[in-house]
């Protein structure tokens, strides 16, 4: 098998040739090795790399299959961690010049599970600075790139992590969402993002916390979201806010013939790319196909939802960044340097008032799904910024129109602000520029199973990107 196709094979599919010895973890890391030598002078996913101690871990596993001694659910299998989360003795920057020396001396309890499962960290992936963006450059690690068009950006924060996937240079990858950074890259990436609800990974402090942040998975097909997502899920001693009991989602599920599925192109509030609304309403009709009924519907959403939401990153999250800039703020970023200084404009008022906002959106919500199966949006308004984009100083228009260009151009947020409402992205197409688009399955609170029935009827309907002949970047 050529490099190309063992490393676009789903993980599912290369778990399964592992274990009936028809593969070798070590001819897997090896092709991507190869493929990341190949293709990272373009697209710079990675900002660390581990090969040397992940050839022997994965000497290892290949051990395991052919004695046929018991593996766990990950073994062998190349995973990604975003440049954010700690390894104990590896390097984690956060996309930072102030942290470019830091070394973990602990694990983040997400990592240590997906080592714990066996799987192999061989890289980690780059993320802009503290990741407070929608795309992804920093001083540290340079502009990371789109692999389907090189000018665009892969989306942010996990903005490697997608890259990664899409330009086949790991089998699987982890990511946080705090506003979207989960699945703003993989749509901008053509990829599968899965934002659990709240609470079902467990976290780190003081993150965990925050009701707005997710860890999660991305990966290639909604198999190998699955296979990650019931890894890292379930409670921990360390996260008080982690629920109880652990959910284990299926790997196969009934049709969704008889659904009844809301949507909306725009929430009430964005302005949309034309291309982005083509390929929601064509992605729409692949569910009338399947049987289910799909109804438009009205939010009725309060219009500063958007800058809400930015308050409370803000008063969260800025405010963890402002205690960098006294003292290292020549070696911030101007986007990073911006959000922390916009947090010196936080008050106790506008946080209460994003919650508020927040209660508002439920009241409408909670209230729409329990007619419905599952509602749909896209998740991107415009499906990608320019690779260089910054936030601070950049505008975005859509459509002709200027937007909001910290968060305007996507349409997570809101989700994050409803945070217990569990969230898949799923590519939906292509634009003529090549860029992939992206579509939103959101379920009722706590329903994760109801996105994944969804999400794995509508790929099977479809086909899945990457592996079997599927549409690939030209890299």
């Amino acid at each position: 098998m050529k490099d190309e196709d063992l490393c676009y094979l789903p993980a599912t599919e290369m778990v399964r040739r592992f274990k009936a010895r028809e593969l070798s973890p070590v001819e897997v890391l090896k092709a991507m090795i190869r493929r990341a030598e190949a293709v990272e002078p373009e697209i710079n996913a990675l900002s660390h790399r581990f090969y040397e101690d992940a050839l022997r871990q994965a000497k290892k596993a290949e051990t395991r299959y052919l004695k046929r001694q018991r593996t766990r659910r990950l073994e062998g299998l190349p995973i990604a961690i975003k440049d954010e989360t700690l390894l104990k003795g590896m390097p984690c920057s956060s996309g930072s010049l102030i942290l470019k020396d830091f070394v973990a001396d602990t694990t983040s309890i997400e990592n240590r599970r997906i080592l714990n499962a066996g799987g192999i960290v061989h890289a980690r992936t780059t993320t802009p600075e503290f990741s407070c963006a929608a795309y992804t450059h920093s001083k540290l690690w340079g502009v990371t790139r789109n692999p389907w068009n090189p000018e665009f950006t892969p989306g942010g924060s996990s903005g490697g992590a997608a890259a990664a996937l899409s330009s086949g240079t790991c089998a699987l990858a982890s990511g946080s969402d705090i506003g979207g950074s989960i699945r703003i890259p993989a749509s901008c990436c053509g990829v599968v993002g899965f934002k659990p609800p709240y609470g079902r990974n467990a976290a780190d402090p003081p993150f965990n916390l925050d009701t707005y942040c997710h860890t999660g998975p991305l990966a290639r097909t909604v198999a190998d979201a699955i296979l990650l997502q019931n890894v890292v899920s379930g409670p921990h001693p360390r996260d008080i806010a982690s629920l109880k009991p652990k959910l284990t989602l299926p790997n196969e599920y009934a049709p969704i013939d008889n659904w009844k599925i809301a949507y909306s192109l725009d929430l009430g509030l964005y302005e949309v790319d034309d291309e982005v609304r083509s390929n929601t309403l064509a992605a729409l009709d692949v569910f009338r196909d399947l049987g289910a009924s799909v109804e438009e519907v009205e939010l009725n959403w309060p219009p500063d939802l958007l800058e809400a939401g930015i308050d409370h990153l803000e008063h969260f999250f800025g405010i963890y960044i402002r205690q960098y800039l006294d003292e290292y703020e020549d070696l911030m970023t101007d986007y990073a340097r911006e959000f922390a200084l916009s947090a010196r404009d936080s008050n106790a008022q506008k946080y209460f008032h994003s919650v508020e906002i927040a209660g508002q959106m439920y009241t409408s919500f909670g209230t729409l799904m329990q007619h419905y199966n599952l509602f749909v949006c896209p998740t991107n308004a415009l499906a990608a910024v320019k690779a260089e984009h910054d936030q601070s100083k950049d505008e975005v228009l859509i459509n002709g129109k200027s937007v909001n260009p910290i968060l305007g151009w996507v349409m997570t947020l809101p989700f994050n602000m409803l945070s217990r409402c569990p969230v898949i992205s799923l590519p939906s197409g292509r634009t003529a520029e090549q860029l992939p688009t992206g579509i939103q399955l959101v379920g009722a609170t706590y329903r994760d199973k109801d996105v994944f029935q969804a999400a794995m009827a509508f790929e099977n309907a479809v086909g899945a990107w990457y592996a079997d002949g599927g549409i690939r970047p030209d890299l």
